[in-house]
C-alpha cells in the first residue's frame, strides 16, 4: 500500500516538473522572440532605451539643447538636467500616448514652446517644468492633466482661464516664483473642480488669493509678505486638511476671531509671523505650528475650544490636539496645568 503511494506520489511531482519546465521554456522562448532591435533602432542616440522598460526614454542629464524625435511606444520621458530652450511639436508628433513628461532644470523659456505643443498631447498627466526661465504658465494645456509643476521659474502672469478645463488636476506647483497679488483675480483658479494640493509659496503676496478652489485639501502660502485674512475666508473649503502660512507677517488684528474654525483642519502652520496670542482653533485639530512669534504667555482656559472638561468624559468629546509647537517665542516654562487639562492627548508640546 505504502509502496502505491508512493509511486503515485513522485509520479505527481515528475508531472509538476514537466509541466514548469515546459511552461519556462514557452516563456523562455517568448522573450526570445521579441525583436529588441526594434527598440534599439527606435531609440534616440543621444537617450537610453531600457528593455526592462519599454515605455520610457531615459535623456536626462545629456546636456542636450533640443528635444529628440520622440517614438510613439514613449509613456514616460526623462529630460531632466539638460540645456533645452525650445520645444516643437516635431519632436512629438509621433508621441500621441506620452503620460509623463519631466522637463526639469533647463532652459526653457516661454518663447521656446511652440504654441498648442502641449494642448495636442491628449493622453498627457503628468508636466514637470520645473527650474526654468518661464515668465508665464505656458497654454493652452490639454484637459488630461493631473499634476502641473512650475516651481522656480520666473513667473508673474497666469493667463486667462488657463486653468478652465484642466478638471482632472489635482496638484498645483507654483512656489517660488514672482506672482503678485495683481497676478490672481476672482477666475485664477476657476476650473480646477478636484484640485488637492495647491502651493503658491516663496512668492511676492501680500493678500491671500481672492477665490481658491473648493476642494482643496493642501494650501501652501508660506514665504509671502501676507499680512491679513479676510473675515470667513476658509467657510467654502470644507475639505481643507493642512493650511501652511509660515514666514508672513500676519498679526492678531489680520486674523479674525474665528477665521479657523474649519472643522476638516488638522495641520495648521503659522511660525515666524508677528502673532502675540494663540488663535483660535476647532476641536479638530491635531497640530498646530506657533513657533518664532511674539507670544509671552498661554491661557489653557482661554485658548480651549471648548469649556475645560470635566474629569469624566468621552474621549471622543475631547480636543485633539497631539501637538504644539511654540518655541522661539517669549514663553517661559512651566506649562500651565490647565492646558493639560483641555489638550488630553497632548504628546509633545515644544516651549
Amino acid at each position: 500500500m505504502r509502496q502505491t503511494m508512493n509511486v503515485k506520489f513522485y509520479s505527481c511531482l515528475l508531472v509538476i516538473f514537466l509541466t514548469n519546465t515546459v511552461w519556462t521554456r514557452n516563456i523562455r522562448s517568448y522573450y526570445d522572440q521579441i525583436d529588441w532591435s526594434f527598440y534599439s533602432f527606435e531609440c534616440p542616440q543621444e537617450c537610453f532605451c531600457p528593455r526592462s522598460f519599454p515605455n520610457a526614454l531615459y535623456c536626462d542629464s545629456k546636456e542636450l539643447k533640443e528635444i529628440p524625435i520622440i517614438p510613439a511606444r514613449i509613456w514616460y520621458l526623462y529630460l531632466q538636467n539638460n540645456l533645452i530652450e525650445t520645444i516643437t511639436e516635431q519632436s512629438f508628433a509621433n508621441a500621441t500616448q506620452l503620460k509623463w513628461i519631466n522637463l526639469n532644470n533647463n532652459k526653457i523659456t516661454n518663447n521656446g514652446i511652440e504654441k498648442g505643443v502641449f494642448a495636442r498631447l491628449k493622453s498627457l498627466l503628468y508636466l514637470f517644468l520645473e527650474d526654468n526661465e518661464l515668465e508665464e504658465v505656458p497654454a493652452p494645456l490639454p484637459a488630461s492633466l493631473e499634476q502641473l509643476r512650475l516651481a522656480r521659474n520666473k513667473i508673474t502672469r497666469i493667463p486667462g482661464e488657463v486653468f478652465s478645463n484642466l478638471e482632472n488636476l489635482t496638484v498645483l506647483d507654483l512656489h517660488h516664483n514672482k506672482l503678485l497679488d495683481s497676478t490672481l483675480s476672482d477666475v485664477t483658479f476657476q476650473g480646477l473642480n478636484n484640485l488637492i494640493q495647491l502651493n503658491i509659496a516663496q512668492n511676492s503676496l501680500t493678500k491671500m488669493p481672492p477665490i481658491l478652489p473648493t476642494n482643496v485639501m493642501q494650501l501652501f502660502l508660506d514665504n509671502n509678505s501676507i499680512e491679513a485674512i479676510p473675515d470667513n475666508y476658509f467657510n467654502a473649503m470644507l475639505k481643507l486638511l493642512f493650511l501652511r502660512l509660515n514666514n508672513n507677517k500676519l498679526t492678531d488684528e489680520g486674523l479674525p476671531a474665528k477665521i479657523f474654525n474649519i472643522s476638516s483642519l488638522l495641520d495648521l502652520q503659522l511660525s515666524h509671523n508677528e502673532l502675540t496670542k494663540i488663535p483660535a482653533i476647532t476641536t479638530h485639530l491635531e497640530h498646530l505650528h506657533l513657533d518664532n512669534n511674539r507670544i509671552s504667555s498661554i491661557n489653557g482656559t482661554q485658548i480651549c475650544p471648548i469649556p475645560i472638561p470635566a474629569e469624566h468624559v468621552y474621549q471622543r468629546d475631547l480636543p485633539r490636539l497631539r501637538y504644539l509647537r511654540l518655541d522661539g517665542n517669549e514663553i517661559k516654562p512651566p506649562i500651565p496645568f490647565d492646558l493639560m487639562l483641555c489638550f488630553r492627548s497632548l504628546q509633545a508640546v515644544v516651549i
